[in-house]
């Protein structure tokens, strides 16, 4: 019998809150300079939603899908801060993030994950190009590292960009992109301005990646590295996360006043970043090809995420159906609401998992890819169907979310006794339930952190159009050109293929082609089960949906 695998130092959610106290961050939230990030209310939200990513792999019944055995070192990790090297690494991963997901919305941690999925790919393609292995063995120090000291990371891609219609060596004021300012023996200097970091203030450390694709007068702005989130000449700009201390105790934002997702504009401004921590630094030639790998590896992971709060408006919508004296089963239009809500989550959910059953190495490393075009489909889906999943919410929950006074008239010894005879419908359900329930469907559609929702659902991860030309660049329409053309009889050639796209090669529409999906990787077993039985997640509202 094989001995267990050793286990990396996995902290707990409070192991985490007092790590974040060993740094000293430079940061501004409302105009206010931050003495301390762990005790900001703030940022309170924020951190518990990362918090419960510790938490749940402590958790026996959680630990199959929250950790995993990182290949390179033989420990027992993190899922979120795991090497993909299988089918079922994505099948697991997946379930991980709707898992952790159903409870905070927004886990945030798994960005951890898509980086380093990424970096790792990357360093593997430069060595092979140098006939090195120099990359690779300084990001499994990394990597190792921070699986290690259970490291979340912030991920700093997302450039200011200055003038969109300009390349960044085109730029009138370069640091709207992140660049190297300066080469030495120690390491590098880097300067410039990242727009949208997510969890900016309370990560351990930030990963800098390039934006977009790089040209040859672009070198100095194709960089990858990390970065302490507290090194010298970093400045962050943080907004709240959630909706912390609003009428904690009359019931307003029951979701959002616990968890929630603040983002940074991070400033560079000489940062020395030693070679040890640097991935590449100039060149460019690889840019598209980490952006790439990453957009895919995020999309993915973003399925998960979405299908988790899918999964709170599901639960919640049935009980202000209950609440409201009706039952779905019996109310066709509600019934046909409710199946419309749970057809869109399960849909782009279901790409996820094809993605990952049709997942294969990446050509330069055992990193496992998902497939590109489910995931953008998966990811596309949500992005777009997210407004409709709010409709559908509201729609079942009828026009209460909109007309219910505020959580102080429950207090009010005027109104509050009169409210609660008037404004309750099932009689089997108490007032105060149906009253909660209403307020949380607004905290997650109508409000402040609905609208949050929308937005970061439509474009993070990169917009629809971006994923529109992945979905395109990557689907293999010159297979059902060259289907259609054996059904005309158009002409066969010797090796079976049309005729015409025998004699012509570079035939644009026959050019993206690929065998049947059964045979592309050869025909191998995902690995591990990951559909569980577990028991409800405590306090999301109750789910049908068993991770």
């Amino acid at each position: 019998m094989n001995a267990p695998a050793p286990t990396a130092t996995l902290m707990s959610g409070d192991d985490f809150r007092e790590s974040l106290r060993r740094y000293k961050p430079r940061v501004f939230l409302d105009g206010q300079q931050v003495e301390s990030v762990a005790d900001e209310r703030g940022f309170g939200p924020g951190i518990n939603a990362i918090a419960l990513t510790y938490d749940y792999a402590l958790k026996e019944k959680y630990a199959p899908i929250m950790t995993a055995v990182q290949h390179t070192s033989g420990k027992r990790v993190n899922r979120l801060s795991h090497i993909n090297t299988s089918s079922g690494d994505l099948l697991n991963k997946l379930e991980a993030v709707r898992l952790v997901c159903q409870e905070t919305g927004c886990a945030q941690r798994y960005l951890t994950h898509d980086a380093l999925n990424a970096i790792g790919q990357v360093s593997s393609r430069i060595d092979d190009a140098r006939g090195t292995t120099e990359n690779t063995a300084r990001f499994l120090n990394y990597l190792h590292r921070v699986q290690d000291q259970d490291l979340t990371l912030g991920i700093a891609m997302t450039d200011a960009k200055g003038d969109r219609s300009r390349r960044p060596h085109e730029q009138a004021n370069v640091d709207s992109y992140l660049h190297i300012v300066e080469r030495n023996a120690k390491g590098i200097v880097i300067s410039g301005t990242k727009a949208i970091v997510t969890g900016a203030p309370y990560m351990h450390e930030l990963l800098v990646m390039p934006c977009r694709n790089m040209g040859r007068e672009d070198a100095d702005f194709a960089v990858c590295c990390a970065v302490p989130v507290d090194a010298p000449g970093i400045t962050i700009i943080a907004r709240p996360a959630g909706r912390p201390g609003e009428k904690v105790e009359h019931g307003a934002a029951l979701f959002s006043r616990k968890y929630g997702q603040s983002t940074g504009v991070v400033m560079f401004d000489k940062v020395f970043v030693p070679w040890d921590n640097v991935f590449y630094a100039g060149e460019w030639e690889h840019s598209g090809h980490l952006t790439y790998s990453y957009a895919t590896h995020h999309r993915h992971t973003c399925i998960g995420a979405r299908a988790g709060f899918g999964d709170l408006l599901i639960g919640a919508g049935a009980l202000m159906c209950e609440a409201n004296g009706f039952d779905p089963g019996k109310e066709t239009h509600l019934r046909e609401q409710m199946v419309e809500l749970i057809t869109i989550t399960e849909s782009f959910y279901a790409c996820g998992v094809a993605a990952s059953v049709y997942g294969k190495p990446d050509e330069h490393s055992k990193t496992f890819m998902p497939d590109p075009v489910f995931s953008n489909i998966g990811k596309l889906l949500l992005a777009t169907k997210i407004y409709d999943m709010h409709r559908i919410a509201h729609y079942v929950s009828g026009g209460l979310i909109v007309t219910l006074p505020g959580p102080d008239e429950d207090h009010n010894p005027e109104t509050g006794a009169k409210l609660s005879e008037v404004l309750r419908a099932n009689p089997h359900v108490p007032y105060e339930q149906r009253i909660e329930t209403a307020r949380f469907i607004e905290d997650l559609t109508a409000g402040y952190q609905g609208g949050w929702y929308s937005v970061i659902s439509l474009h993070g991860g990169g917009s629809p159009a971006a994923m529109k030309q992945e979905i395109y660049r990557n689907y293999p329409i010159g297979s059902k050109v060259e289907l259609v053309e054996r059904i005309l009889e158009r002409g066969i050639s010797a090796d079976g293929l049309p005729a015409a796209a025998a004699h012509d090669p570079n035939r644009a529409i026959t050019k993206n082609r690929q065998p049947g999906k059964c045979c592309d990787t050869g025909c191998t077993t995902p690995g591990q089960p990951v559909m569980i039985d577990l028991p409800s997640v405590e306090a999301t509202l109750p789910s049908k949906r068993l991770v």
